[in-house]
């Protein structure tokens, strides 16, 4: 019986066309963001073990990949008290960790206020289903050195004209903050000491709605004056309009004395950004019950939502307190992080057509020399040339050429081996 030739479940191989465009696309982005004025680095595939489960991750932490360390014996496998005690090293499982270790690094190499883009594979083991992979690739935009909250604004418009230049239609970016989430908690009668636990059910919202929430939280057994608050506040009637993103209607979609200097700081962030995008239409809302699971986000956070996906696209905040765990003193550092793989589904940027792709078809007798030389000199030219020895059935060569990308193409024959006897061809569409 054959083995099976498939890549690992939730990792994949890509043709040639799709790797195109995956690569077109990574290139809008890229070029977005570097318009907005960020600067690109890379950092390891792996980085140390103890930091990659150091608290930082959420429940990312239990999906990572470990790296067993070189050398083990059959001692040291019978007295490991944890898989973890076998590995040295981890794939990472986001770029957000791998970010706060380089900045710890690089600090006395960087700007005060440092602008980056990431955008690399991660890796986690998940369960494989449509739109989550165990390989897949993140693009990041980081600014840290920024307390104020002009680095929420620069992340937010930066991605929203990435998503502009892409073309992809009737996104809404979500925003909210930690800090009001908390205090709408605590106005409800939620005791501090539960507010995470609490904000992991109502972070279901979507999926269970009110009374799936509800419902929850009573099985988990959390005390009923709260939870019945928290009740009669989710199913109040809902407005008829989607509200501007002003301070009124933030103030309006949560429980009365929530700490008042955050809806004037979100409510400044929905003004600059929507006063940014001028013309080009609002974009985003405020979401009162926008959770973000990893609990080291501090401040503002916000998620893309696209009306044809029942997942998001992307999403981010603030996260003052990480780097601080690497530096032995608190950065403010806040990013927004694009999920490629679902993204890139959504846009249609076409194929390319540079019109400098050419291909020569040439006979059987034709001296492989001739045909190096051929294509030396067409390369110094700028244009990029593939080789092809002319089939029986030339014009199923010549689609699949079409398909890839190539403009035109030429006939070598031993007899035509300068530059100047070549005849080009378009390769119709």
């Amino acid at each position: 019986m054959a083995s099976t030739v498939n890549p690992p479940r939730g990792m994949r191989d890509f043709l040639p066309a799709e790797k195109a465009q995956r690569e077109r696309v990574l290139g809008v982005i890229r070029g977005s963001y570097r318009a907005h004025g960020f600067d690109e680095i890379e950092t390891p595939v792996m980085e140390d073990s103890s930091r990659l489960h150091a608290g930082l991750g959420g429940d990312n932490e239990k999906l990572a990949f470990a790296v067993m360390k070189r050398g083990l014996t059959a001692e040291k496998l019978q007295a490991a008290s944890d898989a973890l005690d076998l590995a040295d090293l981890g794939m990472r499982f986001d770029l957000t960790v791998p970010l706060a270790r380089f900045y710890a690094t690089h600090r006395a190499e960087l700007p005060k206020v440092f602008r980056s883009i990431q955008m690399a594979p991660v890796w986690r083991a998940e369960r494989p289903q449509k739109g989550r992979y165990r390989q897949f690739v993140q693009c990041d935009i980081d600014i840290m050195g920024e307390a104020g909250p002009s680095a929420e604004i620069e992340l937010i418009t930066a991605t929203a004209a990435t998503l502009d230049a892409l073309g992809v239609q009737g996104c809404t970016i979500r925003v909210n903050d930690r800090r009001l989430l908390t205090s709408s908690l605590s106005i409800l009668g939620f005791p501090a000491k539960e507010h995470e636990a609490v904000l992991i059910t109502v972070d279901k919202l979507d999926k269970l709605g009110a009374d799936g929430v509800i419902a929850e939280l009573r099985e988990r057994a959390f005390p009923d004056t709260p939870v019945a608050a928290l009740a009669e506040f989710l199913r109040r009637p809902a407005p008829d309009t989607r509200p501007q993103f002003s301070a009124d209607a933030i103030r309006a979609a949560l429980p009365a004395g929530v700490t008042e200097e955050v809806i004037l700081e979100l409510a400044a962030i929905g003004h600059a950004v929507e006063a940014g995008r001028g013309d080009s239409g609002s974009l985003i809302e405020f979401d009162p019950w926008l959770v973000r699971g990893m609990g080291y986000y501090t401040g503002a956070i916000f998620e893309v939502a696209h009306p044809a996906l029942g997942y998001s696209l992307g999403g981010g905040g603030r996260y003052d307190g990480m780097i601080g765990r690497f530096l032995g003193s608190d950065v403010p550092a806040v990013g927004f992080s694009l999920g490629f793989e679902r993204l890139v589904d959504l846009v249609e940027l076409g194929a390319a057509t540079d019109d400098d792709q050419v291909a020569l078809v040439y006979d059987a007798d034709v001296e492989a020399a001739t045909l190096v030389r051929l294509q030396a000199a067409l390369i110094k030219d700028g244009k990029r040339v593939r080789l092809e020895a002319r089939p029986k059935k030339l014009p199923q060569l010549l689609d699949q050429l079409r398909d890839a990308g190539f403009t035109s193409f030429a006939t070598v024959r031993a007899e035509n081996v300068s530059i100047d006897s070549l005849e080009f061809k378009p390769l119709g569409g």
